[in-house]
C-alpha cells in the first residue's frame, strides 16, 4: 500500500511527457496560430508538342504556295520545316517553315511556351496570363478596346516595354521587336510623330491589298480562341523595293502560350499583300493548334 502513491505519480509524470510530445510533433503549442499554406495548382500541361509536327501536310501545302512543286527530296525538308534553336524543350519549343513562289515568299513559324510559377502562392494558369498580357501590351492592345495608330506609342513607357521584350524574348541587340517576336522597322525620320515606316494601327495605305483602310482588318483582341488571344498585323518595307506583311496571333491556354507567325513577301514591288487572307489563315492554324493542345 505504500508505493502505490509513487506508482501512480510516475504515471502522471509518464503521461504528461508523452502528451507534450505528441503536442510539439503535431505543431501545437507555440506554433498552433500558424497559418497552413496550400500550394497553387499546377497548370494543365506538364509537356509540349512536337512543334515540326504540330501542322498537318495539308495545312502547310496552303500555307507554302510553290512546295508542293518542289522536286520530291526538296519538297520534304521544305515541309519538315526548321526546329527553334531552344534550350528547354520542356518549357519552350518552336518550329519555322519558308517556301519561294514566283509571286511571293511565304515564311511560317510556331511557338510554344509552357509556363511553370515558382511562387507556391501563384497559379502556373496566372504566371502564364502575366506572360501573355505582357505581350497583349508589347503590340499596343487592351481587352476593352481596339488600338488607333497610336496605341503602341501611349502603352507603357519606353523603359518597360523595353525591359519586358528583354524578359519575353532575350533579345537585346540589333533589330527592335513586337510583342510576337516580329522584327519591326526603324523610325521614320520624315514622320512627325517618329512613328515605324510603313507601320500602322490598321488604318493607312500599307494595312491592305488595295490601299485602301476598308482593306484591312486592324490588330485586335480575338474571341473563342484559347482562354485568351489577340492578333497583330504588321505592314512593314523589306527594303526600297518590296513589300512585307507579317500577321501573328498569339494566344494562351491553361500554362501554355503559343505564337503563330505567318509572313509574306510578294515577288513585285507593286504588289501588296492580302492582308485579309494571311489572317485568316493564321487564325485557322491557331484554332487547330488550340484543338490539337486540347485533346
Amino acid at each position: 500500500m505504500a508505493y502505490v502513491p509513487g506508482v501512480a505519480l510516475l504515471a502522471a509524470l509518464v503521461v504528461g511527457c508523452s502528451a507534450g510530445a505528441d503536442s510539439n510533433a503535431n505543431g501545437a503549442g507555440g506554433d498552433a496560430g500558424s497559418p497552413t499554406v496550400t500550394p497553387a495548382p499546377r497548370g494543365k500541361y506538364l509537356t509540349l508538342p512536337a512543334p515540326c509536327r504540330a501542322v498537318p501536310r495539308g495545312t502547310l501545302k496552303d500555307l507554302l504556295p510553290g512546295a508542293a512543286e518542289l522536286p520530291d527530296g526538296q519538297q520534304e525538308k521544305a515541309f519538315r520545316g526548321t526546329a527553334s534553336v531552344t534550350y528547354d524543350t520542356d518549357r519552350k519549343v518552336g518550329c519555322g517553315w519558308k517556301s519561294d513562289a514566283p509571286d511571293a515568299t511565304h515564311r511560317l513559324s510556331i511557338d510554344f511556351e509552357r509556363v511553370v510559377s515558382y511562387d507556391p502562392t501563384v497559379s502556373d494558369d496566372d504566371r502564364a496570363d502575366a506572360v501573355y498580357t505582357k505581350k497583349v501590351r508589347a503590340a499596343g492592345l487592351s481587352s476593352s478596346a481596339t488600338p488607333g495608330p497610336d496605341a503602341e506609342k501611349n502603352t507603357g513607357t519606353p523603359g518597360e516595354k523595353g525591359q519586358e521584350r528583354d524578359e519575353d524574348k532575350g533579345s537585346g541587340e540589333g533589330e527592335s521587336e513586337d510583342a510576337a517576336g516580329n522584327a519591326t522597322a526603324s523610325a521614320d525620320p520624315s514622320s512627325p510623330s517618329g512613328e515605324p515606316s510603313g507601320r500602322t494601327g490598321g488604318t493607312g495605305e500599307s494595312s491592305g491589298n488595295s490601299g485602301s483602310p476598308e482593306a484591312a482588318l486592324p490588330s485586335r483582341i480575338l474571341d473563342n480562341l484559347g482562354d485568351a488571344a489577340f492578333l497583330q498585323d504588321l505592314p512593314t518595307r523589306a527594303g526600297s523595293t518590296a513589300h512585307h506583311r507579317t500577321v501573328s496571333v498569339v494566344f494562351r491556354t491553361s500554362n501554355v502560350v503559343v505564337t503563330v507567325r505567318y509572313a509574306e513577301q510578294p515577288a513585285l514591288a507593286t504588289q501588296a499583300s492580302d492582308s485579309r487572307e494571311l489572317q485568316e489563315k493564321a487564325q485557322a492554324l491557331a484554332r487547330k493548334l488550340a484543338e490539337t493542345l486540347s485533346e
